[in-house]
């Protein structure tokens, strides 16, 4: 079994809106093989928790508005930490970079096949790991006394 087209639809719009959003490691995988609820996952991160508000409001906004599709359930709003939205033939994650450090769902997936994204969400690829360095880096300066 594999994805459906509408599920590639799903996942194409949201994959870009979260691009858009500047969202970290835009990331698909067709996951209808081991999973009988849903047919694929995206996953994508930010460094702060108003990004990850910022990039899940454009995800349900774009996919309301473009598809008419609404989520069927919402988790994780308050924090803004990890947020699903269940599309029933998607299941989009929205995770703090911390949290998708932590909780590394890519591991889960890894033998499922990867979905072709746009090139705007492609793009987006390693710039987790760019941000956290660059972090870093402000940080030990800062503690070096220097200022930013």
């Amino acid at each position: 079994m594999t994805a459906t087209d509408r599920s590639l639809e799903l996942i194409t719009a949201a994959a870009q809106a979260a691009a858009d959003k500047l969202a970290h490691d835009v990331i698909a995988y067709d996951v209808s093989d081991v999973l009988s609820i849903t047919d694929a996952f995206l996953l994508a991160s930010a460094p702060n928790d108003r990004q990850v508000k910022s990039i899940v409001d454009e995800i349900e906004e774009r996919l309301s508005k473009e598809l008419g599709a609404k989520p069927v359930r919402r988790e994780g709003d308050r924090e803004a930490r990890w947020v699903l939205l269940d599309y029933v033939d998607i299941v989009v994650h929205v995770q703090h970079s911390e949290e998708r450090v932590f909780y590394a769902l890519e591991r889960l997936w890894k033998d499922c096949p990867e979905l072709e994204l746009p090139a705007d969400a492609k793009a987006t690829r390693g710039k987790g790991a760019e941000h956290a360095k660059l972090r870093a880096a402000e940080e030990a300066a800062e503690l070096d006394g220097e200022p930013r």
